[in-house]
């Protein structure tokens, strides 16, 4: 298999809407796919699929050896192979939806120990070294009230890495955070690019999404309008519905 996601002919609609109308992605290992597009394309709806957080109406998802189909007569995945699926796929959302009562170190600890059932020792062992990697071993004994919006970021995406997932899924990771912590979020999701993790990043931060993405997956109106090398996509667009939307964003060069 050289493509770590897979999705043919996804569909969903919510009441009478299509969201997602045919949507058809590969995505190879250690590759990071920038979803771009205005509200409502379906950018967010597409990772939920990819997560299962929202159940597609058809279409097929696969991430590395787990695969679901949804066309009719395909029987939908039950409440554990879900979760399993889920756990291939860690997703970091727009609002954080850390644990309150919970300490950073147990909030990363958490998963690997309910969901894995992780030695509560090797989980802090490994909750230590993600909380590291995100720069925030200074952090591991405060409470989230404690943190800012950029703090509660990386402890959110330490949470989804120590599940050990084969795909992060960024929805929107910066769009709540004021403009001076964007930064450190982008950094760390640099980091993870650099270290090989295949992702895929729904974003308006289009400068760091000709930087840091392989490629950029053009949506609008629930299908995918145009895709293709980050830079060729940001810098000269084919199609006039790409042009008019990057014409929103002063990007450089």
């Amino acid at each position: 298999m050289n493509h770590k996601i897979e999705v043919s002919g996804l569909r969903k609609s919510f009441g009478g809407l299509a969201v997602l109308r045919d949507i058809n992605l590969r995505v190879e290992p250690g590759a990071v796919v920038a979803l771009i597009g205005p509200s409502g394309s379906g950018k967010s709806t597409l990772l939920r699929c990819l997560n299962l957080l929202v159940i597609p109406d058809g279409g097929r998802v696969r991430i590395g050896e787990s695969s679901f189909s949804f066309d009719a007569g395909g029987t939908l995945p039950g409440a554990r192979e879900q979760a399993r699926f889920r756990s291939n796929a860690g997703m970091v959302f727009q609002h954080f939806n850390l644990f309150p009562h919970m300490t950073v170190l147990q909030n990363v600890m958490e998963g690997p120990v309910s969901v894995k059932s992780a030695p509560k020792a090797e989980a802090e062992a490994l909750a230590r070294r993600l909380l590291a990697k995100v720069g925030l071993s200074d952090k591991v004994d405060a409470f989230p009230n404690k943190l800012s919006g950029g703090q509660k970021q990386r402890v959110a995406i330490a949470r989804a890495l120590a599940m050990e997932p084969e795909v992060m899924l960024f929805d929107e990771a910066t769009s709540a955070l004021d403009p001076e912590l964007v930064g450190e979020v982008l950094g760390v999701m640099r980091d993870l690019a650099a270290e090989g993790m295949t992702m895929i990043i729904v974003t308006h931060e289009i400068g760091f999404a000709r930087e840091v993405a392989d490629r950029v997956v053009f949506m609008r109106d629930g299908v995918i309008v145009e895709e293709g090398p980050a830079r060729e996509v940001i810098g000269q667009p084919r199609e006039e519905a790409t042009k008019a939307f990057l014409s929103h964003f002063h990007t450089r060069g």
